[in-house]
């Protein structure tokens, strides 16, 4: 028989080998569930994104919180989001952490490349734009029309802090003209803003103006008189065609892809014909069509305009809401020698009713300043203290970033939505920046009767042939996503895109 001891060293032997046993088994168990857990995360995470609740661009949960959200450990949900980075559904980047990779969010083709008569055209578009934007400005309806961003995106808020600071402080001071260049605290800021593109300017080169129409206007003056062709992007913004029409100038319209931007062979051509003045082009993202132009093919532009001395116009009015990483360049920062006169304003990404703007030129300074001081003398002192104040504070910059993730994700909502309730065959812009989308309808859907049709359902969009001095693009409409997305734009597209489809059948 065997000892107590011997029976007590089996039972203390079999009590080891069991716990080693059940060790062994726990950590199999505990590696299988962490990697459930992981592949479970990242399934998560995918799904939001199929679903359009994380769209492409935007920020994904940071670890940490994804880990407390979730209820896993941080090694997990690292395990997780590296899974989706080696699939391609997620991207780190440095300090900032992981985003949706890019990817497309339509199945819809993009707009065919516009043809527009190769001719000079008068432009008689005052009417049509006065209406346009009354309805714009109009509460009671969706704001689908003009590009004026929500007020409630901007950084108005702040801005008006600063005025009211600098009017307690030195109202007195302030209320009084200006020399016609600006207050030059805003001219540096400018400046200082221009060099990290590359732009070298001095504050002295740089005209505060009534926002960047009031530039635009100046720079047209000085380059063009009446009866003079100025050759633009077509389709192109209404308001500029506006301000053409006014000042007694005619549009050469240039044939103009949605990618990759103008026709170069066509501007050749109508710079060896010595058929136009000057050529103004978006530098940033194109309104109507959101395009970019590459800094070759931009360079390409500014070696053919040298060649016939041609001044160019830069509107670069949206060139901050980029939704890549870089910031496009502008024409004038790729050849400082080059004949440009560049516009852009705050409008589109602070306040638009602060319609502070400005132009910039080392060329043509003194007619400048002598329109200027025609036109409107100066501009207003103490709004332009406050957006100096609040540009030199470094809120600009973290304002930008949220308004472009803003600004993407309304775009691709409703891309999303047109592709769901418009007719087959429509087509809609990628733009990489700005806050518009240009729809090319099927035939036979005439977007001046849709734009009638639309407001009598509360609706406001702008109709294509307001893009055109030729009065093209019949078939085609823009679309303003510069208010937040909700229900009540949700709606409005759904019945819009119902109104087209009963449109295309009749």
């Amino acid at each position: 028989m065997r000892t107590v001891t011997e029976i007590s060293k089996s039972i203390q032997n079999s009590f080891c080998i069991a716990v080693a046993r059940l060790r062994r088994y726990t950590r199999a168990t505990m590696a299988a569930n962490a990697h459930f857990r992981y592949e479970e995360l990242a399934n998560f995470i995918a799904g939001l994104i199929e679903n359009g609740t994380l769209l492409a661009g935007s920020r994904v949960p940071s670890l940490r919180e994804i880990s407390l959200q979730r209820r896993v450990s941080l090694s997990t949900a690292l395990q997780a989001y590296r899974q989706l980075e080696d699939r391609g559904v997620l991207e780190a980047r440095p300090q900032s952490g992981y985003y949706v990779a890019p990817a497309a969010v339509t199945s819809l083709e993009a707009p065919a490349k516009s043809r527009p008569p190769a001719k000079a055209a008068t432009i008689a578009l005052a009417g049509v734009v006065a209406r346009l934007l009354e309805h714009g400005a109009d509460p009671k309806l969706v704001p689908l029309g003009c590009a004026v961003p929500s007020a409630k995106l901007l950084a108005a808020g702040r801005l008006d802090r600063f005025l009211a600071r600098a009017a307690r402080r030195k109202g007195t001071t302030y209320n009084t003209y200006t020399v016609p260049r600006g207050e030059v605290r805003l001219r540096r800021e400018i400046a200082r803003r221009a060099l990290r593109w590359g732009q070298a300017l001095a504050p002295d080169d740089i005209v505060i103006t009534c926002g960047c129409t009031e530039a635009l206007t100046i720079a047209l003056n000085v380059v063009a008189q009446p009866g003079d062709t100025i050759a633009v992007e077509s389709p192109t913004y209404f308001g500029l065609l506006h301000t053409m029409e006014i000042l007694g100038l005619k549009a050469f319209e240039l044939p103009t892809d949605a990618t990759h931007g103008i026709d170069l062979d066509a501007l050749g051509d109508a710079c060896r014909n010595r058929s136009i003045k000057a050529c103004l082009l978006s530098s940033g993202f194109s309104n109507p069509l959101g395009y970019t132009m590459a800094d070759e093919r931009k360079l390409a532009v500014l070696r053919l305009l040298g060649r016939y001395d041609v001044p160019l116009i830069e509107d670069d009015i949206y060139g901050d809401i980029h939704f890549d990483r870089t910031r496009p360049r502008p024409f004038m920062a790729l050849d400082p020698n080059a004949d440009v006169l560049y516009c852009s304003s705050f409008s589109k990404t602070v306040a638009p009713g602060y319609r502070i703007g400005w132009l910039a030129s080392t060329r043509h300074m003194q007619r400048i300043l002598e329109k200027k001081s025609a036109f409107s003398l100066c501009s207003p002192a103490l709004p332009q203290v406050a957006l100096a104040d609040f540009l030199s504070s470094g809120g600009y910059d973290h304002h930008l970033r949220r308004l472009r993730r803003e600004f993407n994700e309304n775009i691709q909502y409703m891309t999303r939505a047109i592709e769901k309730h418009f007719p087959p065959g429509t087509r809609v812009s990628r733009p990489a920046g700005g806050f518009v989308l240009w729809l090319e309808l099927a035939s036979p859907v005439d977007t001046r009767e849709l734009f009638d049709a639309a407001l009598e359902k509360g609706i406001c969009f702008a109709p294509g042939d307001v893009f055109s001095a030729s009065k093209r693009y019949r078939n085609c409409l823009r679309l303003s996503c510069g208010h937040a997305w909700g229900p009540a734009i949700e709606n409005a597209l759904r019945v819009l895109g119902t109104l087209a489809r009963k449109m295309s059948t009749t």
